[in-house]
Order: C-alpha cells, then structure tokens, then sequence
C-alpha cells in the first residue's frame, strides 16, 4: 500500500491539472472591428532622449515647464500605423499589445474599459481626443457604444517580429 500512495497522489495532481487547464475561457472575439495598417516600418535600437524646456521668460510666477520624451530598446522593434474602424455598438474584443500605443480618435466617439478595473469604469474619447494604451499586461477593449461609425488611428511600437495584438479572455471584471 505504501508503495501505492505516492502513485495515487501523482495521479490526483495530473487530474487536477488536466482539469484547470480544461476550464480556460477562450479569447473574444471583435465584432464589426476592422484594422488596416497604413504603414508599417522597422526600427533598430533606439536611444533618444529629448529635452526639457525652461519657462520663458523665468520668474517666480510662472510654474516651470517641463516636457521630456524618452524611447529606449534594446533590438529591433517594429513601428505600426493602423486605422481601426468600429461600426455602431462594435467592439475590438479584449485584447493587449506587447508594447505601447499612442491612438488618436479621428471619428465618431470611442469607449475604453481596462481589465484590470473591477469596478469597469468607461472612458469615453470623442472625435480629436486622444489616449495611451501602455501594452505589456495591460487589457483592455474599445467599443464603439453609439449608433454612428468610429475611428481612431493607433501608433504601435513593439518588439521586432512579435505579434501585433494578442486576443484574450474576458477578464469577468464587466457585464460584456
């Protein structure tokens, strides 16, 4: 018997794991979504730093102005352009990126939820309002919740030769 127990236990833990792994919700799926990429180019490493600019003329009163813009990589990455069109109620499905995405909203009005926001709060961009989707772990949709058409054109950079956009399974933190 005693010989038996490690192998029932051994037996148990494999059940277990084929299960859990069995229970994986899949990906969702975007509904009338459509990207088209208007340029798509490849970088190699990147070492920029801009600068900081100093108020104009300096004094006390003035607060100080700051603006600093800083890309590091180490490698190549690859820079996407994409128009993303979302018809009335579409949707991009719950997705990420492995790098980040500066987007612009160039039609229409956009709604953004972020996976990790139990409490799925929107954020509503208009037409000529834009926002940073930061990539890595960071889900999140975009859904078109009015009855016009959508636009918004996305800068993407990300490692060179990684997938562009990973599908994945609702995070159950909203009712959709």
């Amino acid at each position: 018997m005693r010989k038996r127990l490690p192998w029932l236990a051994l037996c148990g833990v494999i059940s277990i794991t084929a299960f859990q792994h069995s229970e994986k919700a899949s990906a969702t799926t975007p509904e009338g979504y459509k990207s088209i990429s208007l340029a798509t180019g490849r970088f190699s490493e990147i070492d920029v730093l801009s600068h900081f600019i100093p108020p104009d003329p300096p004094n006390e009163k003035q607060s100080t102005k700051v603006w600093l813009s800083f890309q590091k990589t180490e490698g190549s990455s690859d820079l996407y352009v994409e128009q993303n069109i979302l018809q009335p109620r579409g949707s991009t499905g719950w997705h990420t990126h492995p790098g980040h995405s500066m987007v612009i909203v160039t039609m229409g009005t956009v709604t953004t939820y972020e996976g990790s926001d139990p409490a799925c709060t929107p954020h509503v961009y208009k037409k000529g309002m834009t926002f940073v989707d930061p990539g890595g772990e960071h889900v999140h949709i975009i859904r078109n919740e009015s009855n016009f058409p959508a636009q918004t054109v996305a800068i993407q950079m990300i490692p060179a030769g990684s997938t562009r956009r990973i599908d994945v399974a609702a995070p159950g933190n909203c009712p959709f």
